[in-house]
């Protein structure tokens, strides 16, 4: 790989779903707009999260990156080679190396499974170890991620919620994948248990050299976690930045709405609170101009008519906004 090479570079992403009516004659009647445009890149060793309302399309992003929903218009290049050109043994190879962790662990485990099999059925399905050799890796696995050799012979329901999203670590772990998707993570979980995940991953990613794409829309998780920040609206980036540059110098008008949304570290300190009217409008028929202009408290005459550019302030932070056009 080309020395500061992205691992995975995300280029101009849309996902339109079909809005259909009727049964033996289906038709097509509109679409619900979920991705529009959307590019990043996420280097080796770090973490991009993706920020925003429900509905703002991070999942959607991070499902076609999975490959668990078809890139419309778009790209995605892995290592700098478009992930639509491979064949079946390279598509292989990416699924092994682009893992996931979703928000409930419940969910995603077969009840019926114990854990030893839940987290070595990766290594059954895609190599060719030995019984012994996966029953080794698995015991490896989970004492990475803080549990006993003994509690491989469990069911998922004899754990705790936090214990459960250690077990979707480990499973995610097993194939030494060089991305995981984290789709909130520790969202579901009890907040004093939050911080042992967080840090839990945090220490396997400077261990391992993992990357992640984190969706999440808890911000003290996203600046604890984060190397990057996107911050999205209605499909589309509206601001970027790298490090602590976002949550010290936000620009776009959502950005600063969210943060000052989020609980502060001093409660009794003073406080720019900023109250948006209204919900986020329907993906189906986004309003014109800049989506987020009927609900912006900057809003002017152009942002209703023209949709903004991307425009560049420093090195790496980037706006959508007509107020730095």
């Amino acid at each position: 790989m080309i020395a500061d090479q992205p691992l995975l570079e995300v280029r101009h992403l849309k996902k339109h779903f079909p809005i259909t009516r009727g049964l033996a004659l289906q038709r097509t009647v509109g679409w619900v707009q979920a991705v529009n445009d959307v590019s990043f890149v996420i280097r080796p060793g770090q973490t991009l999260s993706l920020v925003g309302e429900s509905g703002a399309g991070k999942t959607t992003v991070g499902k076609a990156v999975l490959l668990l929903e078809t890139v419309g218009p778009g790209s995605l290049l892995f290592h700098g080679k478009d992930v639509s050109k491979f064949g079946p043994a390279e598509l292989k190879d990416y699924r092994s190396n682009v893992q996931a962790v979703f928000q409930d662990p419940w969910g995603s485990m077969n009840p019926r499974m114990r854990v030893k099999t839940i987290v070595g059925e990766p290594l059954v399905v895609n190599t060719s170890l030995s019984s012994r050799e996966v029953h080794t890796r698995v015991l490896e696995l989970l004492a990475q991620v803080g549990l006993r050799p003994d509690q491989a012979d469990l069911y998922p329901h004899e754990f705790s919620g936090g214990q459960r999203q250690r077990i979707a670590v480990a499973r995610a772990l097993a194939l030494n994948p060089r991305l995981v998707v984290l789709d909130e993570p520790v969202s579901a979980l009890d907040v004093s248990i939050r911080a042992q995940i967080m840090n839990l991953l945090k220490d396997i990613q400077t261990s391992y050299g993992l990357s992640y794409l984190l969706i999440a829309h808890n911000l003290a998780t996203v600046r604890y976690m984060s190397h990057a920040v996107a911050i999205m609206y209605l499909g589309e980036v509206v601001e970027y930045a790298e490090g602590d540059e976002l949550f010290e110098n936000p620009l776009h008008p959502y950005t600063r709405a969210l943060l000052s949304a989020a609980l502060a570290a001093d409660p009794d300190g003073p406080k720019d609170e900023i109250v948006l009217s209204g919900e986020m409008p329907s993906p189906v028929n986004p309003p014109s101009g800049c989506h987020f202009h009927p609900r912006c408290p900057a809003a002017m005459e152009i942002c209703r008519k023209v949709a903004p550019q991307v425009t560049h302030h420093g090195e790496t932070h980037t706006v959508a906004c007509h107020l730095y056009n």
